[in-house]
C-alpha cells in the first residue's frame, strides 16, 4: 500500500485508508466496578504500550507530556461510564504555557489527543518551576467536557473556569459545581522502563435507591462512601503504571478485604486518531484561492499536519484547486 500521507493518481476524496500509524488495542483498557449494595461504582484505566503510543508521537517537554498522558487516561475513563454513540472530549482552553489541551475517545474506545505549547511561555514556566503541574501550564481559562453524537443529536457540553493546580483537581471541581456529583478522581503518567504509561482511577458516589443495600441508612451509605475514599487513597502511581500488574489484582488490592467488589465487563481501547487525506482534502477545499497559493510551497505543494498523529499529508496545489472547483 502507498503512503497514505502522500499525493497518489487515486482522488484525494477517495483515501480513506489509515496513515502510517500504531495499530495497537489494549482489550482490558478500562475495569469498571462496583461495591455491591455500597453506594460506588467506577473505572480503573490503564493504557499501557498505548500511552506511549500516543504520547511519543510529540516531542515535547515532559510536564506536557504527563499533563497528556494523565488527560488521556481521564477521557477514557469518563467516556466509559456513558451510554452514548459518537464522541467524548476534554477540552481545556488557558492562558499559560499550553493553550490548549484536547483528548477525546469514541464509544467503540478510540483514543487520541494533542497539548499544544507556546515555547516562550513554556520556557519561562519551567525557569520558575522544572516540573509545574496543570495548573501552572494551563494558567486561566475553562475546562470543557463534550459528548458529540453527530448532527442528529443534540450535543452535551459542560464548561467550567480552570480550578485547581492539577487535572484531578480541576476534574473533580468540574463534578461538585456541575454535576453535584460526588467523585474520586486519580491520576497517573509517568516515563517508564518500557516507556510512557498513564492511568486513572475513578470512582462516583451513586445517588439513589438502585443497587444499594436497603438497610443502609444515608449515614451509613455515607460512611461506605468515606471508607471506600480512604481504600482509594492508597493506590499508588506504581501500582497503576505496571504492566506486570493485572487491574483486576489492583481493585481487590483496593477493595477485597471490604467484600462486595465486582468487576464489570472490561473495555478495550485503541489509538484513535482518524486523520486522513480526504478529511483534509475536505478541510483545504474550503479555503479561499488566494489562501492556499499561500499555503503552497515553492514546489507547488501544500502540507498539512495532523495535530493528534503529528503525521505530515502532502497535497498538490493544483489538485486542491480543483478538488475546490476553482480550476
Amino acid at each position: 500500500m502507498s503512503d497514505p500521507t502522500q499525493p497518489s493518481a487515486t482522488p484525494d476524496f477517495l483515501q480513506h485508508d489509515r496513515p502510517p500509524v500504531p495499530d495497537i488495542v489494549v482489550p482490558r483498557g478500562v475495569q469498571p466496578f462496583h461495591l455491591r449494595d455500597r453506594p460506588v461504582r467506577g473505572r480503573l484505566i490503564r493504557l499501557g504500550p498505548l500511552a506511549d503510543a500516543l504520547l511519543s508521537r510529540h516531542d515535547a517537554h515532559p510536564a506536557v507530556t504527563r499533563m497528556m498522558g494523565e488527560a488521556l487516561a481521564l477521557t477514557a475513563g469518563l467516556a466509559a461510564a456513558l451510554k452514548f454513540r459518537g464522541s467524548f472530549s476534554l477540552q481545556a482552553k488557558g492562558d499559560g504555557a499550553v493553550p490548549m489541551l484536547l483528548a477525546d475517545c469514541t464509544d467503540a474506545g478510540a483514543l487520541r489527543g494533542y497539548a499544544r505549547a507556546a515555547p516562550a511561555k513554556l520556557a519561562e514556566a519551567l525557569a520558575a518551576e522544572p516540573e509545574p503541574a496543570a495548573g501552572a501550564l494551563l494558567g486561566q481559562g475553562y475546562l470543557a467536557f463534550t459528548c458529540d453524537q453527530g448532527p442528529l443529536m443534540d450535543r452535551y457540553q459542560g464548561i467550567v473556569a480552570i480550578e485547581g493546580a492539577t487535572l484531578t483537581e480541576m476534574t473533580e471541581h468540574y463534578f461538585r459545581t456541575s454535576e453535584q456529583l460526588r467523585t474520586f478522581v486519580r491520576l497517573a503518567c509517568e516515563r517508564t522502563a518500557a516507556g510512557w504509561r498513564a492511568g486513572a482511577l475513578i470512582m462516583e458516589r451513586v445517588a439513589g435507591a438502585g443497587g444499594i443495600d436497603p438497610d443502609l441508612d444515608d449515614e451509613a451509605q455515607a460512611d461506605a462512601w468515606r471508607t471506600a475514599l480512604a481504600l482509594a487513597a492508597t493506590l499508588t502511581p506504581a501500582e497503576m503504571l505496571d504492566d506486570a500488574l493485572p487491574g483486576a489484582q489492583v481493585l481487590h488490592r483496593l477493595f477485597g478485604l471490604e467484600g462486595g467488589l465486582e468487576l464489570d465487563r472490561p473495555r478495550a481501547l485503541s489509538y484513535g486518531c482518524r486523520c486522513s487525506r480526504a478529511r483534509l482534502a475536505g478541510v483545504l477545499s474550503g479555503f479561499p484561492a488566494d489562501d492556499l497559493d499561500h499555503m503552497a510551497d515553492d514546489s507547488g505543494a501544500i502540507s498539512m499536519t495532523c495535530e493528534f498523529c503529528n503525521l505530515a499529508f502532502r497535497f498538490d496545489r493544483a489538485d486542491v484547486q480543483a478538488v475546490a472547483g476553482r480550476a
